[in-house]
């Protein structure tokens, strides 16, 4: 069966979460006799990236454009037209923005999953215009894909409310679990040590709630431990300069985006992982912490609550009061590892469950 996936930026080794969920998905796919087509955008792909294939996954770069407004409509445009003259036997869009396209797909007669990963139009760096296509893009993507695939129960129940979409197929986001090790080289490199810093990643996008952490963190008067920040800015926003900015004032650490060995020692060694955001579909950054059992300290927002997490370690989101008290709270306590249940984030569980719902369709 020849699948063709489109609404990601790329694989491997590209920041964001369905980037990610892509990576660990498909190769995976593969192995159970899937023919994967990956179509990933020519504008977030390194000019030195010649890749072909990853893991079994074929790689095509198809030409759009870097511009916020622009970037997604061409690429998955030019993406359902490539997939139609190359006879796929479904098309997997990724995403609300992507999913814009979707009755054009099956005008075109391609079967279509869509994997609605969250509200897109609900983040902060979306002018009213841009937000009115993306919530047709979730009307789009949602009446008229032939499968549709929501990563948590928040998205499922708001399929089903707004649209009246019962059959909408449950499978989460997830994470690989890792080896735990005492390797520290990498961290120790940026001047860090074991247990002494608290951390996390993403996009500097607003809706990640990074500039109020920074300036809760500072509000702690205190020298025992630093603040790092791991990720960076797909378009460099007036956000994203003002938050680097932020961070220089403040003595926070920013490592830019880092994957494999050096996320690893990151997670390692960190003494508690904070996730500020004010919006979130299912955080695969969320799952990884807790695969490496730690602490963690997150935003009361819905997709948050839904991960049942000893404690219920949540502050009142925005509230930067609110967050430097947690934070003054969690730092007090000796570090001791937490295990979670992360048995339904088991990407081998997922992939069986998506290879499933191919299977169907494709009897269709």
């Amino acid at each position: 069966m020849k699948i063709i996936v489109t609404g990601t930026r790329g694989i491997p080794n590209i920041q964001g979460g369905i980037e990610t969920h892509c990576e660990e998905l498909y190769p995976r796919l593969v192995k159970l006799g899937f023919d994967v087509s990956l179509l990933r955008r020519s504008c977030s792909i390194p000019k030195n990236d010649k890749l072909k294939e990853y893991k079994g996954v074929r790689l095509f770069t198809i030409f759009t454009i870097k511009k916020r407004t622009m970037e997604t409509l061409i690429h998955t445009f030019l993406s359902v037209c490539w997939a139609k003259w190359h006879k796929g036997d479904i098309l997997q869009i990724h995403a609300v923005g992507p999913a814009l396209l979707t009755p054009f797909a099956r005008l075109l007669g391609l079967k279509v999953v869509f994997t609605h990963h969250g509200p897109d139009y609900e983040r902060a760096k979306w002018g009213p215009i841009a937000r009115y296509f993306l919530r047709l893009g979730e009307r789009f993507g949602t009446k008229y894909a032939n499968e549709v695939i929501v990563i948590s129960e928040v998205i499922q129940n708001l399929v089903l409310e707004k649209y009246n979409r019962s059959d909408s197929n449950l499978i989460y986001n997830g994470v690989s679990l890792p080896v735990i090790d005492s390797k520290c080289d990498f961290i120790k490199t940026l001047g860090l040590k074991p247990r002494k810093y608290v951390f996390t990643l993403g996009r500097f996008v607003e809706e990640k709630g990074f500039d109020y952490l920074i300036r809760a963190f500072d509000n702690l008067n205190q020298n025992e431990f630093k603040l790092v920040i791991a990720g960076d800015a797909d378009h460099e926003m007036p956000y994203a300069k003002q938050l680097k900015k932020l961070a220089k004032e403040k003595n926070v650490l920013l490592t830019g985006f880092v994957k494999g060995e050096e996320l690893k020692q990151l997670f390692n060694n960190a003494r508690l992982f904070v996730l500020p955001s004010f919006h979130e579909g299912l955080p695969i950054s969320l799952l990884e912490a807790m695969s490496y059992r730690l602490p963690v300290l997150i935003s009361d927002i819905p997709a948050h609550k839904q991960i049942l997490l000893p404690d219920n370690k949540l502050f009142i989101t925005g509230n930067e009061d609110s967050l430097t008290e947690n934070l003054k709270q969690q730092l007090k306590h000796e570090f001791k590892p937490i295990d979670y249940d992360m048995s339904k984030y088991d990407w081998n569980h997922i992939t069986l469950q998506t290879a499933e719902i191919y299977g169907k369709l494709r009897k269709k």
